[in-house]
């Protein structure tokens, strides 16, 4: 048993010392305390105000009475059909290339590996309207690409469903591979290193070992990826247009109906703010975690 520490002078004993030096559990660092000083209080409640103001207005303005019938028209629920559809779908090709992508990028040592990441990441930034150009001097019926699918196969991708999945694949992507390489490089890799030596092969340790350490990272991802396939607008009118039932997606009819239906430009809108605060609601224990 640990002795006390004598009393300091004029005051009482103090006893063992607790915090990660002793063995103890690191506290969190607790805010500071005291009022915040008026030229940062002012400016903060503005931002705040010009971020939550639209959407109150948003919910202000909805036509709550009319809501369900909105909602249930025939092109309202062929737009929230076909991006639940699509949107699902390029999660999964995300997921498909997008976990071995960013497996290399995390456990592999190549020369420009720094570029090659800057590139995967560079639909973050790049305007939508520049990735939908870029699909189609792609994968158009005269793109790089896509000219010989055309030619030896018969597929077009443009203007199709397909075209759809495609396009928010190409902006989505990036959220996955940033999130799973991110957990992999906070993952020990000594794990996949013992399976190694006791005989797996590389792809059987990834399997059996790494996806389990990584899935909370790839939910995760999957997550911010689906839901940012599901408010893709930019590369997904300039790739695969706007037709109703095949390429219309909940923003591009959001778009179409503000023009001569705006009630039900609000309906939708009130649907994809309400999934975008469903996706943050679901992944805050996850960044508290990492905070």
């Amino acid at each position: 048993m640990t002795p006390p520490t004598p009393p300091r002078e004029g005051g009482a004993a103090v006893g063992p010392a607790v915090g990660p030096a002793a063995g103890g559990r690191p506290r969190r660092r607790r805010a500071a305390r005291g009022g915040a000083p008026l030229p940062l209080l002012v400016p903060a409640l503005i931002g705040l105000a010009f971020l939550v103001l639209p959407l109150v207005a948003l919910l202000i303005r909805a036509p709550w009475a009319s809501m369900p019938e909105l909602l249930t028209s025939t092109e309202v629920w062929q737009a929230l059909r076909l991006s639940l559809i699509c949107a699902t779908a390029a999660t999964l090709v995300s997921m498909v290339i997008g976990v071995p992508l960013a497996w290399l990028l995390a456990r592999v040592e190549f020369p420009g590996r720094g570029l090659v990441r800057a590139l995967v990441t560079l639909p973050l930034v790049l305007p939508p309207v520049v990735g939908g150009v870029a699909l189609l001097m792609a994968l158009g019926r005269n793109g790089v690409v896509g000219q010989w699918l055309d030619t030896w196969f018969g597929i077009t991708l443009p203007f199709t469903t397909t075209g759809v999945i495609l396009a928010e694949a190409f902006v989505a992507m990036p959220f996955l591979v940033i999130s799973v390489e991110g957990t992999l490089r906070a993952a020990d890799p000594r794990y996949e290193e013992a399976a190694t030596t006791l005989g797996a092969s590389r792809f059987t340790a990834f399997r059996r070992v790494t996806l389990p350490l990584i899935a909370p990272g790839i939910a995760a991802g999957a997550v911010l990826a689906w839901a940012r396939a599901l408010g893709e607008f930019g590369a997904t009118i300039t790739f695969a247009g706007n037709f109703p039932g095949r390429t219309q997606t909940m923003p591009l009819a959001v778009y179409l109906a503000l023009q001569s239906d705006p009630e039900a430009a609000i309906a939708l809108s009130l649907v994809l703010l309400a999934v975008s605060v469903a996706v943050l609601a679901g992944l805050r224990d996850r960044w508290m975690t990492a905070s």
